[in-house]
């Protein structure tokens, strides 16, 4: 695919529990300190417009754009289709659409979503959206193969090193794998409870994160209450940063071409001064 973005191998998950003001702080640094990518957590409003993500590109001068994710229940593709045209005109390959169901908990209506997401994809085929331009958000192997056969790959959202070995093996050779890994600069006790507190609300209540990763080595004793600290400990990498780097480099030798690192911090200082910590020894 040689008109797949260029992602890099480290890239920044910028969630919408922080204003977009500061997330465009965070995206103009981490194009600053050579990070490849900067994946737009984009919660469950309509996006088709694109207009964030066009700000984020037109005040950034190299770094890759995704959106994690366009909900295909929130937005209709042809109007997504000429957003992307718009924007791919003036910035090309430094555009990437992530898209996904979502969750029934969040999602009134909820119902057929594979169905949905296929109808949705031959929507953006037939408003000249290329396969190499998207990528979705995919835990399950149905959503993984459908990846693997419509777009350029698969980004899957609170996943351990497990889940990217087994999607690698799904996926074959040549399609993007770009799991996000959440990190907590800090001692276990600090990131535990940094960690523990924004997984559980409302990740583990969310049944198709759940119901991956008990596919994925862990108990119902593991995801019950707040997440035992194993779990906990998985999900949200702590240590020093270059311990972090470690384990995100574990992703990376299970198959992924690139990792979407969401660092969490007690502020939104805290965060930009541990991706760049993060940068001095990933980068």
């Amino acid at each position: 695919m040689a008109n797949v973005a260029n992602l890099g191998t480290f890239g920044v998950f910028l969630s919408p529990h922080r204003d977009d003001a500061t997330r465009k702080l965070h995206a103009v640094a981490a194009d600053k300190l050579g990070y490849g990518t900067a994946w737009l957590g984009t919660g469950r409003a309509s996006i088709s417009d694109l207009a964030f993500v066009e700000d984020i590109l037109a005040s950034t001068e190299r770094i890759t754009v995704a959106t994690a994710i366009v909900n295909v229940w929130a937005d209709e593709p042809e109007a997504l289709a000429e957003s992307y045209h718009r924007l791919a005109g003036r910035y090309g390959k430094r555009l990437l659409l992530g898209i996904g169901v979502g969750h029934p908990e969040s999602v009134t209506g909820y119902h057929s979503p594979y169905d949905t997401l296929v109808g949705f994809l031959d929507r953006l085929d037939a408003a000249g959206v290329p396969e190499e331009a998207r990528v979705l958000a995919a835990l399950g192997d149905r959503v993984l193969k459908l990846a693997r056969d419509r777009t350029a790959g698969a980004h899957p959202y609170l996943v351990p090193v497990a889940h990217t070995r087994h999607a690698r093996s799904v996926l074959g050779a040549g399609k993007i794998l770009a799991p996000e890994q959440k990190v907590v600069v800090g001692s276990p006790e600090e990131a535990r409870e940094i960690g523990r507190a924004f997984i559980r609300e409302p990740y583990l209540g969310l049944r198709n994160y759940v119901n991956n990763l008990l596919r994925h080595g862990y108990t119902e004793a593991d995801v019950a209450g707040g997440g035992s600290d194993r779990l906990i400990d998985d999900l949200a990498l702590h240590g020093t940063p270059e311990e972090i780097a470690k384990g995100l480099r574990s992703h990376v030798d299970a198959g992924a071409d690139h990792v979407a690192v969401q660092v969490i911090g007690r502020s939104a200082e805290i965060e930009a001064e541990n991706h760049r910590q993060l940068a001095e020894v990933l980068l």
